[in-house]
């Protein structure tokens, strides 16, 4: 039986029979389930086994010390060669409260139970879920874009933290990806900013194998990889062969020695089983070997053919003996140079500890800006800058930056010693995504991954080249800021390619992500009270480019209502409506107009304005109800959207003021008139309303 039926063990012969530990466990987890993609586990088990047990500084018990290593499968389809390390390094779980539990991260229960609910080894690995997962993948392309975020932490927080003798952050990060990973845009997009950073942390393995799920990658892909890397600004290096350890090693020691630009390992590997005549592309992508296929390839391996889900003896003791011990060595010596850190810099390293558990400084709303009322107003772009220029000052590690619309979405932070991160100074609090929206939202997912509380601003149409990085971090829970402006027809003569018509309802479509669209200056400064607290959830900020009016706040009620998701703007006398006015963002304000007309008339209404409906949603039904009577069945919603989603508020007797077409190129003045958004449309309807309820 091989390696199995040998006498004592060389070194070579254990570090084969991990290897084919970790190939079995994933044909046999694929098989089971009936469902997967052995293959990639297979041919890059010698790939993840040499990096884990020669190279990366992780340590099992404690997988969440802030220096570790990051490992990311971008190729998240081969998540069973994920799962398998996890369970053969003995990596620890840990808990929501950041506390490492005893028991195992991934059970050999578990692997048993690949992809089935509720087993710690889903279809693609995700971040939260399986301890030891950096970051959810499976979509192609996210986990290496996410990389480079993730690459950035650590050259902002070493800039930010650390000190003489005492290097807090020299992490490096490690993805692993795929032809399709290659193919998909955002990966060039990440590793034309990587390179222009040149993140010398940063380390691609690409499995050059040939195969995607269609077949031979020459149906679709013959570029260079190589030559377009090099034009990146990379470090290119090649190994020939996947199954060679040492030249492996050697690749993987010229990252380590390459001090000025990311590198990118090129693999050639090759997706073969059992007998050396067969040749197979399906198993790369979703399909089982089969029982005949399994026990042929486990008779090349000199595996027990009826064997399953075997772990042979002295396989957890090499794990633990290498990346085991490596990883318990350097956690041990950071916690030993933290303590000393503590001692000579308190405050760092309480911010440190703060960062980790994702809480705000003591302070952080200090000189929060309130704003005087204004009939001419400011542009909720504008006011947002005010005060992200102030809480940014009182909260050290929040930092982001635009892709390439700065001084549009007036995201740049423009206090003393603010920065730019740049190649040439890490330190910098701006940065510069370029008009790279795609890698930019996972970018922002990586910071986040590192505990750096980070946004990124762009227009609000172009959310959807976002689309995907802002559903992972909804799924992954990650507390990251978008920032979106140019929120409407607003826009004006752009457009009805610049005019997000859709774009609102989407968000709010995506579960766990809050959409905030605030209806003037101090709503602004409340919405970014709420979305600093969240600890979970990533929230889009929605803001205007045009000027909106500053309510009277002695007159109406006070934009403190916004931490509620939506509240009592303006009431009929004793609080007894006959009529709801329902508005976001700037259309606020048209509301608070027609319901000074109507109040002249004596129509008794009410304005609501609803900044969140997500939190709206999740206030107590009592709450819901007294600021949406049951009973007020008259009720008007104005928004400059899509009117989708507004049918659950405005119920089926009710009118919707939206929009019903892509808009059009005009100045502001004429696309209200031409779409409705004027008080005396509002005024009408709510008349034609009352009229028919009476």
């Amino acid at each position: 039986m091989g390696v199995l039926t040998q006498g004592p063990a060389t070194k070579q012969t254990i570090d084969q029979l991990c290897i084919n530990t970790i190939r079995t466990l994933s044909m046999d987890a694929v098989q089971q389930a009936n469902s997967g993609h052995p293959g990639t586990p297979m041919a890059l088990a010698p790939v993840a086994y040499t990096l884990w047990q020669r190279f990366l500084r992780f340590d099992p018990n404690d997988p969440i010390w802030p220096n570790r290593d990051r490992f990311v499968l971008s190729n998240g389809h081969a998540s069973m060669l994920l799962y398998s390390l996890l369970h053969l390094a003995g990596v620890k779980a840990v808990n929501p409260k950041y506390e490492t539990l005893g028991e195992l991260s991934v059970k050999l229960e578990d692997i048993k139970r690949f992809r089935q609910l509720d087993s710690k080894c889903p279809g693609h690995p995700e971040y939260r879920w399986t301890s030891g997962v950096e970051t959810t993948t499976g979509p192609l392309g996210q986990g290496v874009a996410t990389s480079v975020g993730m690459a950035i932490a650590n050259d902002w927080l070493a800039q930010y933290f650390n000190r003489p003798s005492f290097e807090m952050f020299d992490y490096n990060v490690y993805s692993i990806c795929g032809d399709g990973d290659m193919m998909e845009g955002i990966s060039g997009e990440a590793a034309s900013i990587a390179g222009h950073l040149k993140l010398s942390n940063l380390c691609w393995i690409y499995d050059n194998n040939h195969i995607t799920i269609e077949g031979h990658t020459e149906l679709a892909f013959d570029e260079d990889v190589a030559t377009r890397f090099m034009g990146y600004g990379w470090n290119v290096t090649r190994v020939g062969d996947a199954n060679d350890m040492e030249m492996l090693s050697r690749a993987f020691t010229t990252f380590l020695k390459t001090t000025d630009r990311p590198t990118l390992i090129i693999v050639d590997s090759h997706i073969a089983y059992g007998a050396p005549h067969k040749q197979d592309t399906s198993a790369a992508h979703g399909e089982p070997l089969g029982e005949e296929e399994i026990r042929l390839t486990k008779e090349n391996y000199g595996w027990p053919e009826d064997a399953k889900f075997l772990v042979p003896d002295g396989v957890r003791e090499n794990f633990s003996a290498g990346i085991g011990k490596r990883g318990k060595e350097a956690r041990d010596a950071w916690m030993s140079l933290f303590d000393a850190y503590k001692g000579k810099y308190p405050d760092l390293a309480a911010q440190i500890l703060k960062m980790q558990h994702r809480e705000l400084p003591d302070g952080w709303d200090m000189n929060l800006p309130v704003f005087p009322a204004d009939s001419k107003g400011i542009a909720s772009r504008d006011s947002s800058a005010k005060v992200l220029n102030v809480v940014a000052q009182n909260i050290p590690w929040l930092i982001g930056g635009s892709a390439d619309l700065a001084p549009s979405t007036k995201t740049r932070l423009t206090f003393d010693k603010a920065g730019d991160f740049e190649a040439a100074s890490y330190g910098g609090r701006n940065f510069h995504f370029g008009i790279r929206e795609h890698a930019m939202g996972a970018i922002l997912n990586g910071l986040s991954l590192s505990k750096i509380r980070p946004y990124g601003s762009t227009f609000l149409i172009f959310s959807d080249y976002m689309r995907e990085p802002i559903r992972l971090s909804a799924i992954m829970e990650l507390p990251v800021i978008y920032v979106f402006t140019h929120d409407s027809i607003g826009v004006g003569e752009d457009g009805p390619t610049h005019q997000p018509i859709e774009q609102l309802p989407s968000l709010r479509a995506i579960p766990g992500l809050i959409t905030l669209r605030p209806a003037d200056a101090n709503e602004v400064t409340e919405a970014w009270k709420v979305i600093l607290q969240l600890h979970h959830e990533p929230a889009a900020l929605v803001l205007s480019r045009q000027a909106l009016p500053t309510l009277d706040r002695t007159k109406y009620a006070s934009a403190t209502g916004v931490a509620k998701g939506a509240y009592v703007l303006a009431d009929a006398e004793g609080g007894k409506p006959d009529l709801l006015l329902l508005a976001t963002g700037s259309e606020v304000s048209l509301a608070i107009e027609a319901y000074e007309r109507l109040k002249s008339e004596g129509i008794r209404a009410r304005v609501v304005s609803m900044p969140s409906w997500e939190i709206f949603d999740h206030q107590p039904q009592e709450y819901r109800d007294s600021v949406i009577p049951p009973a007020v069945k008259a009720r008007i919603s104005v928004e400059q959207a899509s009117t989708m989603g507004w049918q659950r508020y405005v119920g089926l007797e009710g009118r919707m003021i939206g929009m019903h077409t892509f808009g059009a190129s005009a100045p502001l003045k004429e696309l209200q008139k031409k779409f409705g958004f004027m008080p005396e449309r509002i005024v009408a309807t709510a008349k034609e309303l009352l009229g028919k309820a009476r």
